[in-house]
């Protein structure tokens, strides 16, 4: 059956500002699905209040809202395009769903003569409403947990008494788990209790028997309107029931399940599927299984729209699941529709995958000072990364080197624990590193049967572990002249990384690359391209494994490498890994301007990155896509693969930046300002004598190493003083103190976390006001792209901050001394490319506090509000194709935009909201006002000292 004819226009809702539990798989969800209208020459109206995201780019919609996602929003848009036919709600996580709800509720779908496709509204209420949805199983005849429907505190209380413990608590129409709770004793019944129905917006929660130890599985689908229906991917949770699935580690394909149990699953998510309303597009089912050899099948929910999960499944697949769901929302049927990746074959398929994904979730616990760190119902993790690889094992190894949070893999590295009790405390209740304890546990002695018992996690999974011990216990014999080529081979294919094998034979990483390089243990690259090379791929998405050679009758020795290196000049863009408070998806939307801007130049594009939630690594963004940790090794690897012109740092915020000094010393062009200048802004002892030179302000300032020299700068500065370590992200680490004691403590602190940083200690100007400019500079010249100022006063974290662009009250003084210290900075750092500046003002003085000569969080957000394309224009200049002079700059704003920055406390409740030095959002909106009249800047501006905190 062909489309629609009828949709010629269609709304999208998108997600809002990225919280805890719906991040930015909707980004890259929303962005395929307005590409896959617009082929269809659809009209695309697009509603989001984001504007880091790729979604909200004027490129991606004909026209793009930047608003509140709300009902009064809607009505809004739809009376002025009341061309628009159907709207899509399935691509905007809980947020779009919640409000195309309110909208149906209030009639304004059927004023505005609208209609829902991609799901109806009798599908979001059965699966939402945690009654409708048990009758309806009960009626189909699907197994589920014991639960009963509680919208009193006294009904609770009955059920709580019939259940017995331990129970589970879940309010209705929720995100991310938010208020869900185990009750494990009757005594925090009363409190969770509560909790859970202040957190349901319709005062309802479901209490069920928990299903405590119990296998968690996850199927993908996609139907349809001839009810044809496909799974793309069957996902296994490595953590039993009891952790919310996106904080679990999550494999793909399932590992430990048979496969009569594997049909039976099947057929039921595809009867509840077809059970739960006539409409087409995706569907996402969780299932829990008893973990003995009945292998009992219950059914959790069923979620009728695109989530996290399909996100993670179209990476892993590299099935474009939300491309698909929409071309089904508009009639098309699955066997009209061709395989994206073969470009030959039908999508009425199933994909079959020759490799192994692993999702492990990036948590940030170190900004929720007193947070509850063990896992839970309730989701806490801030992003995900995934690693490919031919074995679990070596999948398992890129996910935990793609965290970024210090480790070279599991163990290996000398960073495990090594204390009993600790240990099994952190098996007991589940811990944000969990995946590392267990094999500190297994290197410890902790029998496996031990481990199963305390943790539930399938023995397959433990046995996995133990072989890596055993083999690192057994290189661990040898010395780097003494290694078999063969115990060095497993080791690579099993993922450990060079680091780790230098540290078990006591060498270097890069005697160990050498040995790899004679030896031939070379990486291979291999596609993923959905079918197990049963048909020819024509889209270039690649992970790698190293593989042992093949000899032919002839004597040749080779290994299939199926990545070709053209001839054409070529470009690396390094990602920015995981998302995480301080470096988020605005960095993401950067590369890929990169990409596309280097594209427009000639290059051919190689994205590097390894986070399955983005827009950067779907597989047609870039020419080439390298689904790899941003980890040295797995760089420098593609980087002699490719041999390209020179590699791009400035857009992959600090995780790419990181790595220009390793470049800079392998001699790898790094493409825009050098690897000195990015040096000399981070380091702040040679910036702050850069700015002497220059005659620019900057607070009185030392650099101590220890705790006796800060107390020594101390008496010399005066209290109070930001104290903050070198090269971080987000405020990493930085507080005011405003005494000794406070001074010695934080010191301590901080290299404790971070050894041998060298701490900056700043006098700290009290009740300044705190600014920032953005600017482009090719070296010569420097376009400033925007001012903001900070309603906050200067000691919050600029990403904490709300910022107005214009600024609101700098007067022409001070206006022209941020232009001039601005273009005086970045000509002295001969900036090619983004550059970022914070200032403090006082009395009338501009100091400068830092400088990034990268791409920073606010560029997006000046890009949206001014309407121009600046990480385009910033790329070209980094290539040397173009000079800042070659550009129009138009910029286009009425009155002001303000960027709001969105926290997720309410999934910490214990922790302290004040607001510091130390960021602590998670996301942000972006707010349009007339003028400094309107009631919503008087609020903010008259509460904005309201969480000031030290």
């Amino acid at each position: 059956m062909p489309k629609d004819s009828a949709i010629k226009s269609v709304l999208i809702i998108g997600s809002g500002p990225i919280i805890i539990g719906q991040a930015c798989e909707f980004d890259y969800s929303g962005s395929q699905s307005a590409r896959s209208l617009r082929e269809e020459g659809i009209e695309v109206i697009l509603i989001n209040s984001n504007p880091a995201t790729i979604m909200t780019d004027p490129a991606m919609a004909d026209h793009v809202y930047l608003k509140p996602l709300t009902s009064k929003s809607i009505i809004e848009i739809l009376k002025a395009h009341p061309n628009i036919d159907a709207v899509l709600p399935t691509m905007g996580g809980q947020t779009a769903l919640n409000l195309c709800l309110e909208a149906e509720e209030k009639g304004i779908w059927k004023d505005f003569n609208v209609r829902l496709i991609g799901v109806d509204i009798n599908a979001i209420n059965v699966t939402e409403d945690r009654d409708k949805f048990k009758t309806l199983l009960s009626e189909i005849g699907i197994p589920y947990a014991p639960a009963k429907t509680a919208n009193s505190f006294l009904k609770g209380k009955e059920i709580a008494q019939e259940f017995g413990f331990p129970l589970v608590i879940r309010p209705s129409f929720t995100l991310g788990g938010t208020g869900a709770a185990f009750v494990h004793r009757k005594e925090d019944f009363d409190e969770l209790l509560t909790r859970g129905l202040e957190a349901s917006p319709i005062h309802e929660v479901l209490i069920d028997k928990a299903l405590l130890g119990w296998k968690e599985y996850e199927l993908e689908l996609l139907r349809d309107q001839n009810d044809n229906v496909v799974i793309i991917c069957s996902i296994e949770n490595m953590d039993p029931m009891g952790i919310h699935t996106g904080d679990s580690i999550t494999v793909a394909p399932a590992m430990t399940l048979s496969d009569r149990t594997f049909q039976k699953m099947r057929d039921m998510a595809i009867h509840m599927m077809r059970s739960i309303g006539n409409f087409a597009g995706g569907c996402n089912v969780q299932f829990a299984v008893s973990p003995d050899e009945k292998e009992d099948i219950v059914a959790i929910e069923i979620n009728p729209r695109v989530s996290r999960s399909s996100a993670l499944a179209s990476k892993a697949t590299g099935y474009p699941i939300a491309k698909i769901a929409t071309k089904l929302a508009l009639g098309y049927t699955l066997d009209e529709l061709q395989n994206q990746i073969t470009k030959s074959t039908s999508a009425l398929f199933e994909p079959t995958l020759d490799y192994v994904i692993v999702k492990i979730p990036r948590w940030n616990f170190d900004k929720f000072e007193g947070a509850d760190r063990t896992l839970g119902l309730q989701m806490k993790s801030v992003g995900e990364v995934m690693g490919i690889g031919r074995s679990f094992q070596e999948a398992l190894h890129k996910a935990t080197q793609s965290l970024e949070i210090k480790r070279n893999g599991l163990g290996a590295d000398g960073k495990g624990y090594k204390n009993y009790e600790q240990i099994i405390e952190k098996l007991t209740y589940a811990s944000w590193d969990r995946v590392f304890v267990i094999y500190d546990a297994i290197q410890m002695g902790i029998p496996l049967s031990r481990i199963h018992e305390i943790t539930k996690i399938d023995m397959w999974f433990l046995k996995q572990y133990e072989e890596l011990y055993l083999l690192e216990k057994e290189i661990s014999n040898y010395r780097i002249d003494t290694l078999p080529k063969e115990l060095l081979l497993e080791a690579k294919q099993k993922g450990y990384g060079d680091r780790q094998i230098a540290h078990m034979l006591g060498c270097l990483e890069s005697q160990v690359h050498r040995l790899r390089e004679e030896m031939y243990v070379r990486r291979v690259y291999k596609l993923v391209d959905t079918c197990a090379a049963e048909f020819k791929a024509q889209t270039p998405y690649y992970y790698s494994t190293f593989e042992a050679e093949i000899e032919t009758p002839s004597g040749e020795r080779y290994t299939a490498n199926e990545s070709v290196v053209t001839d054409r000049k070529k470009v690396v863009v390094l990602g920015s890994g995981p998302n995480r408070i301080g470096q988020g998806i605005e960095f993401d939307y950067s590369c890929v301007h990169g990409v596309l801007a280097a594209k427009e130049c000639g290059y051919e594009t190689i994205m590097i990155n390894c986070n399955p939630e983005t827009v950067s690594t779907d597989f047609d963004t870039a020419d080439k896509l390298y689904f790899e940790p941003v980890f040295w090794e797995h760089i420098y690897d593609i980087i002699q693969h490719e041999k390209p012109d020179g590699v791009i740092v400035q857009l992959g915020g600090q995780t790419a930046l990181k790595l220009a000094e390793k470049l800079n010393r392998y001699g790898i062009k790094i493409f825009g300002t050098s690897y000195d200048a990015l040096d000399l802004a981070e380091d702040r002892g040679r910036f702050s004598g850069l700015l002497k030179e220059l005659n620019i302000p900057y607070p009185k300032f030392g650099v101590a190493e220890n705790a006796d020299q800060a107390l020594q700068l101390a008496d010399e500065l005066e209290f109070p003083l930001l104290v903050r370590p070198s090269y971080v992200l987000g405020g990493q680490g930085m507080k005011i103190v405003i005494n000794k004691q406070e001074l010695e403590e934080h010191v301590i602190e901080i290299l404790k976390h971070i050894p041998n940083n060298k701490l900056l200690l700043d006098y700290y100007l009290d009740g300044a006001i705190e600014a920032e400019a953005d600017a482009i500079c090719d070296g010569e010249n420097v376009y400033i792209i925007g001012i903001m100022e900070h309603i906050e006063p200067c000691g919050i974290h600029s990403g904490d901050s709300n910022a107005t662009l214009p600024p609101f009250n700098l007067g022409e003084f001070v206006m022209q001394q941020i232009k001039d210290h601005t273009k005086n900075i970045a000509l002295a750092l001969q900036t090619v490319g983004l550059i970022n500046i914070q200032f403090a003002i006082k009395d009338d003085i501009v100091y400068i506090i830092e400088a990034n000569p990268r791409a920073s969080r606010t560029v997006p957000f000046i890009a949206k509000a001014y309407g121009e394309p600046y990480v385009n224009y910033a790329t070209k200049v980094m290539l040397g194709e173009k000079k800042v002079s070659d550009f129009d700059f138009n910029p286009k704003l009425n009155g002001f935009a303000i960027k709001q920055p969105v926290f997720s406390f309410n999934k910490f409740p214990n922790v302290n909201k004040a607001l510091g030095p130390e960021m602590k959002s998670t996301g942000e909106s972006i707010l349009f006002i007339e003028d400094l009249k309107d009631d919503q800047f008087y609020d903010l501006y008259s509460r904005r000292k309201m969480y000031l905190s030290k």
